[in-house]
């Protein structure tokens, strides 16, 4: 049977005898169960009628989602508002001093006296090398000393006695300036041979290594038996107790920050403080300051290098390293718009205008390079005042007139029309929405 609408279906029953003779109190069991039947069937054909009604009407292109076809779109008016960013840039640590511990010598490693990771203080002994040879050059430089002395003596003898002769005029001039300066030259080889004598002492402690600083030792590449120079690094003493963070910014960023501040220095100084992301995605808890920036741009990058400091009581950042600094940055009259208001065209930015007769226009504005990923804050072309399309920006075209509505009863059409999608998925959820039982 064909049904001309859902009245049709609801007024047919198959089984209306017996419907009427059960309403009479005078049907059979057998009846009865007849009339039940029926009364499932009448009610199946209605959801299905409907069903495939509602999915004829709904179209390929609808989805679910509300066709406002009234032009109903959410705008927003322009209002400033406080902006905090933060930008991220990949960071190195190291201590404040990092000191690379080498012998003045060569030799074998004959003694380790500290493991990586101690604590060191400054002139402790960390390495000893082998000093046999260096022990036989002090042995041999104190007995040139002195043999040095022994001619000293003897020159200065003979000088003494060739002056009581040149007094009696026994000898002459020549004599006597001969015996003297054998004796000034004995006096010259003595101090000679003292400073080998110190010399020699002097590189027989270098067989003792100590350390330049006090920090902490880095890995031991190097152990005893080991034939080293002064070209080989032993380890590196690390002062953590304050490390400095080295990062780069672009030259575009520094000369906005400098001409802002009125000069380098003054940049520097009104930095806010930095914070400091580890590797493990963690938040260090001491805030650190930007302090210093060097003075020539990296050709390579087109980029400064800058160096933050940051206080290390626990020691938990090493040298070596590597986090992300974290630069905030403030705008208490800031423009900011999200950025789904937006769209990108050949790396320009447009949003849409809505004039006072509520007319669309499609408009270019400039945003800080700087976000967070889900707002702008807009640098050009926007202003306190302005009204701008916020959602939907797909359906729009230039100079289009719509009708504003708030962002909430956007909002709330959205959710009516995700209802009314999840009610055609289901039969007898639409059955509901629509009256039926």
């Amino acid at each position: 049977m064909i049904f001309a609408n859902f009245a049709q279906i609801k007024n047919y029953n198959p089984i209306c005898s017996f419907e009427k003779t059960y309403k009479n109190g005078i049907i059979s069991i057998e009846n009865k169960s007849l009339y039940i039947i029926g009364m499932k069937i009448k009610y199946c054909l209605f959801v299905a009628i409907a069903a495939v009604a509602l999915a004829s009407c709904g179209g390929k292109g609808s989805k679910g989602m509300p066709k406002f076809g009234d032009n109903e779109f959410a705008v927003r008016t322009v209002a400033t508002q406080s902006g905090d960013l933060q930008t991220t840039y990949p960071a190195t640590i190291k201590g404040i001093q990092d000191v690379d511990v080498r012998p003045k010598i060569s030799g074998f490693i004959t003694k380790v006296l500290v493991h990586e990771g101690q604590a060191v203080k400054a002139g402790q002994v960390m390495f000893v090398i082998d000093s046999e040879t260096y022990q036989a050059a002090v042995r041999q430089a104190q007995a040139a000393l002195n043999t040095a002395k022994s001619q000293a003596n003897t020159a200065r003898i003979t000088y003494e006695n060739n002056q009581k002769l040149f007094d009696q005029q026994i000898i002459g001039q020549y004599e006597l300036s001969t015996s003297q300066n054998a004796y000034a030259t004995a006096q010259a080889a003595v101090a000679q041979a003292q400073a080998g004598l110190v010399s020699a002492r002097e590189t027989l402690s270098w067989c003792t290594v100590k350390a330049p600083a006090a920090g902490i030792v880095g890995s031991l590449p190097f152990k005893v038996g080991t034939l080293v120079s002064a070209s080989n690094a032993l380890t590196t003493v690390s002062n953590i107790s304050t490390v400095e963070v080295f990062f780069s910014m672009s030259e575009r960023e520094v000369l906005a920050m400098t001409k802002n501040a009125g000069g380098a220095t003054a940049a520097l100084s009104e930095m806010p403080e930095v914070k400091l992301q580890l590797a493990d995605g963690t938040i260090y808890n001491h805030p650190g300051k930007v302090v210093k920036m060097s003075g020539v741009i990296d050709a390579a990058t087109g980029s400064y290098s800058m160096i933050a400091h940051f206080s290390n009581p626990e020691q938990l950042l090493k040298s070596g390293g590597a986090a992300q600094i974290i630069v905030p940055q403030i705008n208490s009259n800031a423009i900011i718009i999200p950025q789904e208001a937006t769209s990108e065209v050949q790396d320009k930015i447009f949003i849409y205008l809505v004039d006072k007769d509520n007319k669309v226009k499609l408009s270019e504005i400039k945003v800080n390079p700087q976000n967070d990923g889900k707002t702008y804050i807009v640098t050009e072309g926007l202003h306190v005042g302005d009204r701008f399309v916020s959602k939907g920006l797909t359906k729009l075209s230039d100079g289009m007139e719509i009708k504003p509505i708030s962002e909430a009863q956007y909002m709330k059409k959205i959710k009516d029309a995700e209802k009314l999608g999840a009610a055609q998925g289901d039969a007898s959820e639409f059955a509901k929405a629509m009256g039926g039982k």
